[in-house]
Order: C-alpha cells, then sequence, then structure tokens
C-alpha cells in the first residue's frame, strides 16, 4: 500500500469517527447542566431591551 492509500484509509475510517464525536458533543453541548443559567440569560436577552429603537 502507498502512502496515499494508508493515509486515505485512515481518514475514512478514524476521520469519520472524528467528526461524529465532535458532531454529536456540539450537539449535546447547550444541554449540560451547567449551562442553564447562560441559556436562560441567552433567551431572555432579546426581551429585556423596551427602547422599540428610540
Amino acid at each position: 500500500m502507498t502512502d496515499y492509500e494508508t493515509l486515505r484509509q485512515f481518514a475514512d475510517s478514524y476521520g469519520l469517527l472524528a467528526m461524529a464525536i465532535i458532531f454529536v458533543s456540539l450537539c449535546l453541548w447547550p444541554f449540560r447542566p451547567g449551562a442553564r443559567d447562560k441559556n436562560h440569560y441567552a433567551a431572555q436577552s432579546i426581551l429585556e431591551d423596551n427602547d422599540d429603537g428610540e
């Protein structure tokens, strides 16, 4: 096997696994217990300003 084929095999198997783990981690990141206050602040911050652009 050439170096290209070896690297291609590695990228096809472990690269896909690494991307899947990163994707799942980023999808679950907002639901961790320590993020509750930050998520609540982000959800309510848009409603705090009552100036209506004035």
